[in-house]
C-alpha cells in the first residue's frame, strides 16, 4: 500500500544529512561537552558549530541560542525564567499578556502563573486566527511584564504580526516572547527585524531529530533558569547537552536556511493543488484560518457531516497520514481550543482536519491524497443522519 505522510507540523521525518551528521556523536566522538580533554572538546566544537549554524537561522548572535530539550521547554524557560527574573520571584504584582491561540506548552504555562496570583490577559483573535496588535495596546498595564504570542499558529497556520506587537511592547518597556515552532525553517525569520527579545525554536519541526530545541534570548534580556545545577549553556539551563541531537539541529537548519525560498514556493503550490482538489470534487468544505496569511506547508480544512477523528482513522487505513489537529492534544475529548476561539462551532471543529506539507512531500503524494479523499468522505457522509437531513448533493 502507498504511503502520504501529510502530518508535518506533528513531526517530521528526519533529513538523510541529519542523521549523518549525527552519526559520529553516538559513538566515536561520545565525550561530554563539559569536559576539558580531547573527548570533551570535540563534543564543545560541534556544539558551538551548531549554535552558530541555528543562530543563522534567525539572524541572531551564537550567545543568544540556549539549547533546550525541545519547544516545551524553551516556552516555559521563556515565561517562567522571565516573569520570575522581573519579579524576583514574587508573581503576584505581575501581569502577562496572551493570545487565546497559543500551543499548551504556553497556554498552560500561562495559566500555572495565574493559580501562582500572576494577572493574566487572554486576547482574542478574529475569525482567521489573527490577534489585532491595537488590543494588545489596550490591554497594556503599568505592572505588565511580558506579552507571549505565536509567530505561525500550529493548527490552522495563521501568520501573526509579531513586528507590529514587538513595536508595541518596546515602547512600553515590556518583554515579548514568541513561540516560533511552527515557522522555523518554512519562512523566513529575523530576529532583528521581528524585534522579539525571546523566541522558541524545536528541531523535529523542520526535518532535525526530536528533543532537542532553543530559546533565543536577546543579549541583556535577564533570564530566570528552569533547571539548576552544573553552569551549562552560560548558566541560563543546567544539564549535560545532547550532543548528537544539537548537531542535527544545526544541520537541519543549515539545510532549512539553504532551501528556504525554493522549498516555501515549492509547498504553497502542492498545498494550493490540494485545496483546488478538494473544493472541486467535495462540496461542504472550508478553510480554517487566513487564506493569504499563513504557512505555505499548512491546510486547515472543514468537512461538514463528517467526524473529523473517523476521518483521520479512515485516511490512515487507505495509507495517508493526516491529523485533526495538534499532535499534543491527540485523544482529547474536547475540541480544538484554536478553533472555537476563531468562531467554529464545536460540529465544525469536530470536522477539521489538518494537512501539512513538508520536504519530502511530491505532487504524486498530493495526487494520491485528492484520489482517495473523495470516497473517504463520501462514504463518512453516508453514515451522517444530518447530512441525509440536509440532502447536500454528493
Amino acid at each position: 500500500m502507498r504511503r502520504v505522510y501529510l502530518d508535518n507540523n506533528a513531526s517530521t521525518p528526519l533529513a538523510p544529512e541529519v542523521f549523518e551528521a549525527m552519526n559520529p556523536y553516538w559513538l566515536g566522538d561520545f565525550g561530554n561537552a563539559s569536559s576539558i580533554h580531547w573527548y570533551g572538546q570535540r563534543a564543545r566544537s560541534a556544539v558551538e558549530d551548531a549554535r552558530d549554524r541555528v543562530a543563522r537561522l534567525i539572524n541572531a548572535q551564537p550567545n543568544e541560542i540556549v539549547f533546550t530539550s525541545g519547544g516545551t521547554e524553551a516556552d516555559n524557560s521563556a515565561i517562567f525564567g522571565a516573569v520570575q527574573a522581573a519579579c524576583n520571584s514574587d508573581t503576584r504584582r505581575m501581569h502577562v499578556i496572551t493570545t487565546s491561540i497559543e500551543h499548551h506548552a504556553v497556554l498552560i504555562a500561562v495559566k500555572a502563573l495565574e493559580q501562582r496570583g500572576t494577572a493574566v490577559t487572554f486576547l482574542p483573535v478574529d475569525g482567521t486566527g489573527v490577534v489585532d496588535p491595537a488590543d494588545v495596546e489596550r490591554a497594556m498595564r503599568p505592572e505588565t511584564e511580558l506579552i507571549s504570542v505565536m509567530h505561525a499558529n500550529n493548527e490552522v497556520g495563521t501568520v501573526q504580526p509579531i513586528e507590529q506587537i514587538a513595536s508595541i511592547a518596546r515602547e512600553h518597556g515590556v518583554l515579548f516572547h514568541t513561540d516560533a515552532v511552527q515557522s522555523a525553517g518554512k519562512i523566513p525569520l529575523d530576529v532583528q527585524q521581528l524585534g522579539v527579545d525571546l523566541l522558541t525554536l524545536s528541531a523535529h519541526k523542520f526535518h532535525g531529530p526530536k528533543g532537542v530545541g532553543a530559546l533565543y534570548l536577546r543579549n541583556r534580556t535577564s533570564l530566570r533558569p528552569l533547571l539548576y545545577g552544573g553552569h551549562h549553556e552560560r548558566d541560563r539551563r543546567a544539564g549535560t547537552e545532547n550532543v548528537p541531537g544539537i548537531v542535527g539541529f544545526g544541520k537541519a537548519a543549515d539545510l532549512a536556511l539553504i532551501h528556504l525560498t525554493e522549498e516555501s514556493s515549492r509547498l504553497s503550490d502542492l498545498r494550493d493543488r490540494l485545496e483546488r482538489g478538494i473544493f472541486n470534487e467535495i462540496p461542504c468544505v472550508a478553510i480554517n484560518g487566513d487564506p493569504g496569511r499563513r504557512l505555505p506547508t499548512t491546510a486547515s480544512l472543514s468537512f461538514d457531516f463528517v467526524d473529523g477523528e473517523a476521518f483521520v482513522i479512515a485516511m490512515d487505513l487507505r495509507g495517508i497520514a493526516c491529523s485533526t489537529g495538534a499532535a499534543c492534544s491527540s485523544g482529547s475529548l474536547e475540541p480544538s481550543h484554536v478553533l472555537a476561539a476563531i468562531g467554529r462551532t464545536r460540529q465544525q471543529a469536530r470536522s477539521s482536519i489538518r494537512f501539512s506539507l513538508g520536504r519530502f512531500n511530491t505532487e504524486e503524494d498530493v495526487n494520491y491524497a485528492l484520489e482517495v479523499l473523495p470516497h473517504v468522505v463520501e462514504h463518512l457522509r453516508s453514515l451522517s443522519p444530518r447530512y441525509k437531513q440536509a440532502a447536500i448533493p454528493a
